[in-house]
């Protein structure tokens, strides 16, 4: 079953999600995610029905940035 998880980050701007994009991609398996830029706490949704919050942050982490679930 497809479960959405969300998550505050300090991405904040297009470049910032162009950058994180190949490690989202590579965790999801090009699954959907986006970032909402204009939100106060970038917010980060992906969809998937594998992933644990972990390893979403993770994928995050490795492209120098931050996700904690929100």
């Amino acid at each position: 079953m497809e479960k959405v998880l969300k998550f505050k980050t300090n991405i904040q701007c297009m470049g910032c999600v162009a950058t994180v994009a190949p490690e989202l991609d590579a965790v999801t398996g090009n699954r959907q995610w986006e970032v909402d830029i204009t939100s106060p706490d970038k917010v980060l949704t992906v969809k998937s029905d594998t992933l644990e919050p972990e390893d979403v942050a993770t994928a995050v982490a490795k492209a120098g940035f931050r996700a904690t679930p929100a």
